[in-house]
């Protein structure tokens, strides 16, 4: 999961880039890069580091042009190094091509070992710099021909902002796993991850990147664009993930508001799996929040804010080795005793993948006399590691892989452990997106990918 951003025609548009990248911050926090161009040159600058300490004033007036695409990284192919940084950016026979990528390629490895053997020389280790070789192998003159060459030779999730010095072209996999938006900024292009990016620059959200579609803007005429849809039809498996747990609440994904939609996870999670005499719903803030909200009108009971989380957490914060138990976790989620003290708890969270933050906060809420903790999960158990662009961890980490439901509530210590259904999650996406989404995290039903 990385962040997206381009836009073009704009007067500032790589200032316009770092706001976008800004409001896209979480989607990936280990670096962050900006490619503009004025219709002849590049300019670039990539560092490792938060956006907001990245992109000093200096640096965006280094980064001219009227267009720009951006990237905020969140390892997964090739692992947290600065040449892995992007968009990436090569020369090649038909000149300067950048790349920004959401997503993960399956086959890379096949691709890279053959490009390899072809004679083709590989400086990062990212999937990203795959597409590259693959468009300057091609041996078409035209961006947009090699472009749609180098995709039909990869399988997997992609998302894709591509610049040279004659077009911005948007694309998406024909499965449509990662989410890409589309919009309008004075009257000109704009792409972005989540549609968060365009409230903060006043852009106007229009619609979503279609799953195998590639919109192609000139940059030579006037930045129209068109689409072509240059993959066979595939059947739409977009990341349900996405809505339960990574994008910004106040985006819309899929045609959904996230907020809304995890509210109504909550709702139906209430459903699925009441509580008996409990006295208030708390979320683990605030990744619970939403979904507590909706948990707490579907049952009536009070909503709290029962735990609270310190925003200010920083990297170098040196933690003592014997002295205080469980610190990290006290560190960033702390229970207000006087709201808890002799409460029976629903405590709503949206996942639970290792359990070991789960133990220690339920213990925390008991030290701080919760009378009992009724554990809710707005989502189903993630049992099988995700291929398609999130770093989840191996199989034999995830808890709920080799335990039943009973046995994660005895690890985690919770008095009860109910999640949400796959078909409850599905219903509830589906709502007003439609069918067609890969939830192999939680049922290991993994999609055919060409």
């Amino acid at each position: 999961m990385c962040a997206i951003f381009g836009i073009s025609g704009a007067e500032e548009a790589a200032n316009l880039t770092y706001l976008g990248l800004h409001a896209l911050q979480h989607r990936g926090q280990e670096g962050t890069g900006i490619v503009s161009t004025n219709g002849t040159d590049p300019f670039v600058h990539k560092e490792r580091g938060l956006v907001g300490d990245i992109f000093t004033s200096p640096v965006i007036d280094r980064l001219k042009g009227h267009t720009a695409i951006g990237h905020n990284r969140y390892s997964t192919a090739g692992g947290n190094t600065s040449e892995n940084l992007q968009p990436v950016i090569m020369k090649s026979s038909i000149g300067w091509v950048s790349i920004a990528h959401n997503g993960n390629l399956v086959n890379a490895s096949e691709l890279t070992r053959k490009l390899e053997e072809e004679g083709s020389i590989f400086q990062s280790t990212a999937d990203t710099e795959v597409i590259l070789h693959l468009i300057a192998k091609s041996g078409e003159r035209n961006l947009v021909t090699a472009l749609t060459h180098a995709l039909k030779q990869i399988s997997g999730a992609y998302s894709l902002l591509v610049l040279n010095k004659e077009y911005l072209i948007a694309v998406r996999d024909p499965q449509g796993f990662r989410p890409l938006v589309m919009g309008e900024h004075n009257g000109k292009p704009i792409f972005a991850s989540e549609t968060t990016a365009f409230d903060l620059i006043g852009a106007k959200y229009q619609r979503e990147v279609e799953p195998g579609e590639m919109v192609v803007v000139s940059l030579k005429n006037e930045f129209k664009n068109s689409s072509i849809y240059p993959f066979k039809p595939t059947p739409k498996k977009r990341c349900v993930f996405e809505q339960v747990y990574f994008a910004r609440p106040d985006s819309i994904i899929y045609g959904s508001n996230v907020y809304q939609t995890r509210k109504k996870l909550g709702k139906r999670l209430a459903e699925e799996q009441p509580a008996k005499n409990a006295d208030m719903v708390i979320p683990v803030p605030d990744s619970g929040v939403y979904a507590a909200i909706g948990y707490s009108e579907a049952s009536r009971l009070p909503f709290e804010m029962g735990i609270i989380r310190s925003h200010y957490i920083g990297r170098t914060f040196i933690e003592p080795r014997q002295s205080i138990r469980d610190f990290g976790v006290k560190l960033k989620l702390n229970p207000v005793a006087e709201t808890i003290h002799g409460k029976s708890l629903v405590v709503v969270d949206d996942s639970l993948v290792r359990g070991t933050t789960s133990k220690k906060l339920i213990q925390h809420l008991r030290n701080a006399g919760a009378r009992e903790v009724h554990l809710r999960i707005s989502a189903p158990p993630t049992a099988h590691p995700c291929f398609y662009g999130i770093d989840t961890p191996t199989k034999k980490e995830l808890l709920a892989s080799s335990n039943s439901v009973e046995e994660i509530r005895k690890f985690v210590g919770a008095d009860t452990l109910g999640y949400l259904s796959i078909e409850g999650l599905l219903k509830v996406a589906q709502e007003k997106s439609g069918e067609g989404f890969c939830h192999a995290c939680f049922s290991g039903d993994y999609p055919c990918l060409n």
